[in-house]
C-alpha cells in the first residue's frame, strides 16, 4: 500500500498542475467592484455586458479554485470555493437581492475534519429531493476526502458525509451525479497492494441514507487528476466518462448499466499525452460527446472536439473549432455548455489581455465569436463552465483577478459574473 506521504505528494503534483495553469494568466491589480457593469464591442466580438456578481476573498494567499455555478432552478446559484472561511474553503449561494444586485450567504464553512476540506473546484449537483451533493479533497476521518450531502432543513443547510475515503481509496476529485435511485457516482485514487495508483469510478448506495461505497470500475491507469474529466450520465443510467491519463492518452469510456452491474467499454483515446482533454463531458440528445483539449489544433492552442459513433461501431472525433490564440483565445481549460438552440458555450484561458474569454460557437457551422475578453480587473483564469439561465445571460467563475489582493501574485481571488448577450 502506498504510504501516506504518497498520496498527498500526488496531491501536491495536482495542485502544481493548477498552479502552472493559473499562472499563465497574468492579471491586474486594480479590482472592479461587484455591481459595476462593464460592456464589449471590440473587433470580432459580439456585444455583450459583464456584471461582477460577487468577488471573493480569501485569509491567505492562495486561489479559490471556485467550482462551477449550480442553478436551483429558482433563481439562486451555488457554488464551493477551496479556500476562505476557515482557510479551508466554502459552500455559498447566491441570490438576486431585489434591487438588481446579488447576495452571497455562506452556507457552510469546511474545517478540514471531520467535514471535509479545500473542495477544489467540486461541481454540485441537486437530486430531486432538492439535497445538494459534492466532495472534498482532503478532511474527514481519515484525513483523505469526503464525499457529502447538504439537506435544508429549518435551521439551515446539514451536511452528512456520506463516505470517508482512506480505506484504499483517497483523494477524490471531479464531479459527483446521482441516479433516480438516489445513488452517487464519482472518480477517486484507488490505492493497490504494491504500491499501484490507478483511477477509480465508485457508486454510494442509497445516497440519501449513506450506502455502501464500493468501485465499480477501475481504469487501470493513473489519472492526472487535476480538475480534468469526469462523468455524465444518460437518461437510462449508463455513465459516460473522460479520463486524462497521468502518464498515458486520456481515454473516454462508457459504462453500460446491466442486470448484474456494469459493463465498461473503452470509447474513444487520444492519440497523444499533449491533447489534454480536461474539459468534463458533455452529452447532447443524440448521446454524442463533447467536450475540449488544453491542446491541440492546428496552432495548438486548443480545441473543442466532438466524438460520436460510426456505423461499425467505432468512435471518430471531430474537431469543431481550433483556437489561434491570442484575441481569439487559447486554452480551453474548462468544458462546454449547449443552449436550447445547439449553440455552445465555453471559457478559454488566453485571450486579448492573456486573462482569458468567453466564446460561442454557432450552431451547425460551428463559427466562433468571443462574447467577452478578461482583462484581470473583471477577474482572470476562468477554470470552470459556464451556466446559462432561461433568459440566456451567462454565469461563471474566475480563479483569481477581480478581487481582494490577498491571492496568488496578490492578484485578486477571482469572482462570479454574470454576462448578457
Amino acid at each position: 500500500m502506498t504510504s501516506l506521504n504518497g498520496q498527498r505528494d500526488l496531491l501536491g503534483v495536482r495542485v502544481a498542475l493548477l498552479t502552472l495553469l493559473i499562472a499563465g494568466c497574468s492579471v491586474s491589480n486594480n479590482p472592479a467592484m461587484p455591481g459595476v457593469a462593464a460592456s464589449s464591442a471590440a473587433s470580432g466580438t459580439k456585444s455583450s455586458n459583464e456584471l461582477v456578481v460577487d468577488k471573493f476573498t480569501s485569509p491567505t494567499y492562495g486561489n479559490n479554485l471556485p467550482s462551477p455555478l449550480t442553478p436551483d432552478g429558482a433563481g439562486n446559484y451555488y457554488g464551493t470555493t477551496s479556500v476562505g472561511g476557515l482557510g479551508y474553503g466554502t459552500l455559498y449561494e447566491l441570490s438576486p437581492n431585489g434591487q438588481d444586485g446579488w447576495s452571497q450567504t455562506i452556507l457552510h464553512t469546511f474545517t478540514n475534519y471531520l467535514d471535509g476540506g479545500f473542495p477544489e473546484f467540486t461541481p454540485l449537483i441537486f437530486d430531486k429531493h432538492g439535497d445538494l451533493y459534492g466532495i472534498a479533497h482532503n478532511g474527514g476521518a481519515n484525513g483523505l476526502g469526503v464525499a457529502f450531502r447538504f439537506r435544508r432543513t429549518a435551521h439551515g443547510w446539514v451536511e452528512k458525509v456520506l463516505h470517508d475515503f482512506g480505506n484504499g481509496d483517497a483523494y477524490p476529485f471531479n464531479n459527483v451525479i446521482v441516479d433516480r435511485a438516489g445513488n452517487l457516482y464519482g472518480t477517486d485514487n484507488v490505492y493497490h497492494d504494491g504500491g499501484g495508483i490507478t483511477e477509480g469510478v465508485y457508486e454510494i448506495g442509497s445516497s440519501r441514507s449513506g450506502g455502501q461505497y464500493k468501485i465499480i470500475y477501475d481504469l487501470g491507469m493513473a489519472a492526472a487528476n487535476g480538475g480534468g474529466g469526469g462523468l455524465v450520465m444518460d437518461p437510462k443510467g449508463n455513465i459516460f466518462g473522460l479520463s486524462s491519463g497521468f502518464i498515458e492518452p486520456a481515454i473516454v469510456f462508457e459504462l453500460e448499466r446491466t442486470s448484474g452491474g456494469w459493463n465498461s467499454v473503452v470509447l474513444f483515446k487520444f492519440k497523444q499525452i499533449a491533447s489534454y482533454p480536461l474539459g468534463a463531458p458533455v452529452l447532447d440528445k443524440a448521446e454524442n460527446i463533447y467536450g475540449t483539449t488544453a491542446d491541440g489544433g492546428s496552432g495548438q492552442h486548443g480545441t473543442v472536439y466532438k466524438l460520436r459513433p460510426s456505423k461499425a461501431g467505432h468512435w471518430k472525433m471531430e474537431t469543431l473549432y481550433a483556437f489561434k490564440g491570442g484575441a481569439d483565445g487559447g486554452g480551453p481549460y474548462a468544458g462546454v455548455t449547449f443552449d436550447g438552440s445547439g449553440n455552445i458555450y465555453g471559457t478559454t484561458l488566453g485571450g486579448a489581455s492573456n486573462s482569458g474569454t468567453v466564446f460561442e460557437l454557432t450552431a451547425n457551422t460551428h463559427s466562433e465569436k468571443v462574447l467577452w475578453t478578461f482583462d484581470g480587473k473583471d477577474g482572470s483564469a476562468p477554470l470552470a463552465p459556464v451556466v446559462l439561465d432561461g433568459a440566456g445571460n451567462l454565469f461563471g467563475t474566475t480563479s483569481s483577478g477581480g478581487g481582494n489582493k490577498r491571492c496568488y501574485a496578490k492578484a485578486g481571488c477571482g469572482n462570479v459574473f454574470e454576462l448578457t448577450l
